[in-house]
């Protein structure tokens, strides 16, 4: 079954844009589009989506206002937040009234699909330009366990934690019965998810994600 969504912008062409790129997404339906706050929460009731991807800045009833009347009264749909704006503030409000994703509008195009399919199974999503400082110390207060390897298919944790093993792209290779081609196209996957240019920003990532000991591999 296809997740649900609905879109809610009080800008018409930004609209037509997000719902494009949802278009492509073949997993996902847009059932009802809202241009502000009020309706988003009347067609909620009405479609009873999976997600909801609402703007924070709408009139007559602003984003922050709706998702915190959806969240109580329709559990069940999930919200993501859309917004230009990636400081503690905003974070912090939209995650206390109830949101399960916070996504920048400038990053979509490579975000939006991640951001739906693991809100809609129960994750939560936080866009990585957001400040770690700011995500870690929401998560720490709310008491809400974060994985930041939930981005990462288990196939691109496991060459993630071989890599910052120590191991060779030929070791990992022939460990896993890959060939290094194939080894090579997901740690740039991994690289290009987790944001890291380089082997060393790897394994770093890799401890502060327990998925090696602190002290690491040897550089």
């Amino acid at each position: 079954m296809k997740t649900r969504i609905l879109l809610a912008d009080d800008h018409a062409l930004v609209r037509a844009g997000f719902r494009s790129l949802l278009e492509k997404i073949p997993s996902v339906k847009v059932v009802s589009e809202a241009e502000d706050g009020r309706e988003a929460v009347e067609l909620v009731k009405k479609h009873r989506p999976d997600v909801a991807l609402i703007d924070i800045a709408m009139p007559k009833l602003n984003g922050l206002e709706a998702i915190a009347r959806i969240t109580k009264e329709f559990p069940k749909t999930k919200v993501i937040v859309l917004s230009m704006h990636s400081n503690q503030e905003y974070v912090v409000q939209a995650m206390q009234i109830g949101a399960r994703g916070y996504l920048i509008k400038e990053d979509a195009v490579s975000e939006l699909k991640a951001a739906i399919k693991g809100v809609a199974r129960g994750e939560l999503y936080i866009s990585p330009r957001i400040s770690k400082q700011v995500t870690d110390g929401y998560l720490e207060r709310v008491g809400i366990r974060y994985d930041p390897l939930a981005k990462l298919t288990p196939r691109q944790r496991e060459i993630l934690q071989l890599l910052a093993e120590g191991n060779s792209t030929k070791e990992i290779a022939f460990s896993l019965g890959l060939s290094g081609k194939t080894v090579d196209s997901h740690r740039l996957q991994v690289m290009k998810k987790l944001h890291i240019r380089d082997l060393p920003g790897l394994v770093r990532y890799a401890m502060r994600a327990g998925l090696v000991p602190g002290e690491g591999p040897a550089e």
